[in-house]
């Protein structure tokens, strides 16, 4: 492990380790457990199904954006997101996006691995900028924390930085090359020659999708995801038969979305255990869920949204034969 993978995981342990403290007190666990007993299995069968119809509209978005490079078949893409997210709940530091991005070069003769690469940099910056969309839809009808705002404008703010540097990258590809050779003239020549490649190809990857129907498309598949995605959160929130009794809204699944996926931005240990357990918590708060049925509810979604994935892309890794762990502390982008 490298040094800067070992602090990672060194600090993604201190703070999940402080998050299921803070997440554990004041709960019940004889609560926890009558609310396990009663969980409609039914609910959470539907809530999975949600989340794989989600993975799916994400796997059909990614061949839109790959389209200016290559005709990508959508298994292949299917493919090779479940084994990067497979790969990201057992290693730190999102290692899966480079093993998904490995995966869909190889599947996909003439599309290197950087620029598979920069269309999931791209995939992501659409995510956060339809999560705040989303983050501003809801605080029409329910106000967030403070902490929340803010943790939402640092995430615009870092997606808006981002964009602009890879548009001005792409614009001025040449000036963006004279730079990096200078930046790169100490290290050795074979190094600095791969280290060129790999940004050129790259920014190959940031690529207009030819058509307005290209972007209605993506644009459309983030919002159907997403949807999939606070779907997902509102059949396990019936699964515990928490809908009625504390009258909850529409506004849960999606209130509770946001929460935990601010979760997988904070540094933590791989699978998000901890933070995703305390934020999901918190999430319900808002809505009068006590503590202990908020964190059954959270131990259960948790697991829904990473043992089917984690299962389906050990599947797909094998089949492709790729050797999970291996694979994803050694490929990056090329």
């Amino acid at each position: 492990m490298s040094r800067r993978n070992l602090i990672q995981t060194v600090l993604g342990s201190l703070i999940a380790g402080g998050c299921l403290v803070f997440a554990l007190r004041g709960v019940d666990f004889e609560r926890m457990r009558a609310a396990w007993a009663l969980v409609d299995w039914r609910w959470i069968a539907a809530s999975t199904a949600a989340l794989l119809l989600a993975h799916l509209l994400r796997a059909v978005r990614w061949r839109i954006l790959l389209a200016p490079m290559c005709q990508a078949r959508l298994g292949g893409l299917l493919s090779a997101l479940l084994i990067g997210y497979a790969a990201n709940s057992v290693l730190p530091a999102h290692l899966g996006e480079f093993l998904r991005a490995f995966v869909a070069s190889r599947k996909n003769p003439g599309l290197s691995t950087s620029a598979a690469f920069a269309t999931i940099v791209v995939e992501r910056i659409l995510d956060v900028l339809f999560l705040i969309a989303l983050l501003a839809a809801i605080v029409i009808v329910h106000p967030f924390p403070d902490w929340l705002l803010t943790s939402g404008w640092i995430l615009l703010a870092g997606a808006a930085v981002l964009s602009g540097a890879l548009l001005l990258g792409k614009r001025y590809e040449t000036r963006t090359a004279v730079l990096l050779g200078r930046f790169l003239r100490p290290l050795p020549g074979t190094w600095r020659q791969k280290l060129e490649r790999a940004v050129h190809r790259f920014l190959s990857g940031i690529a207009p999708l030819g058509s307005a129907s290209g972007y209605f498309a993506a644009a459309g598949l983030s919002i159907a995801l997403w949807v999939g995605y606070a779907a997902m959160n509102h059949a396990c929130l019936e699964a515990f038969g928490l809908v009625d009794p504390y009258h909850l809204p529409w506004t849960v699944g999606p209130v509770v979305l946001v929460f935990t996926t601010i979760a997988v931005v904070i540094p933590s240990t791989p699978g998000y255990v901890g933070t995703y357990h305390l934020l999901c918590q918190l999430a319900l708060a808002f809505f009068g869920i006590p503590p202990s049925e908020a964190l059954s509810f959270a131990v259960v979604a948790h697991l829904v949204n990473i043992v089917p994935v984690l299962g389906l892309g050990l599947l797909c890794a094998q089949r492709e034969g790729v050797a999970l762990l291996s694979a994803a502390k050694k490929e990056g982008p090329a």
